[in-house]
């Protein structure tokens, strides 16, 4: 763990409270994915497939995981999509433990972004 769980959970409701007062309504863990894979390649439509939806949250997991060397980039595809590739092996969790190990690489991410 990166971070005490009290002190993760602490700042997971900081970012929730931000994204409310920015959209409205508080994400969820999958929404909050969702987003960042949005924001990492404009990817913007009307309507968006469940494939589609689920390759933009894969984008957002290989992107804050890529800030502790779990994927690299490398390369665009001509539509602009991301391509990684894994460097090394996501250690083995529990469930409780998975989340709140991306909750904190996405904290860290927005940290970045100066969010």
């Amino acid at each position: 763990m990166l971070f005490a769980t009290d002190d993760l959970q602490q700042r997971w409701w900081n970012l929730e409270a931000k994204l409310v007062e920015r959209f409205g309504k508080k994400p969820d863990l999958e929404a909050v994915l969702f987003l960042i894979g949005m924001q990492e390649t404009g990817f913007v439509k009307e309507k968006i497939s469940k494939e589609q939806k689920q390759d933009l949250m894969h984008v957002a997991v290989c992107t804050v995981l890529a800030q502790s060397g779990y994927y690299a980039l490398e390369q665009q595809d001509a539509e602009g999509w991301p391509h990684f590739r894994q460097l090394k092996e996501l250690p083995v969790m529990s469930m409780p433990e998975q989340e709140n190990f991306i909750k904190d690489h996405i904290l860290l991410y927005f940290e970045q972004q100066g969010f």
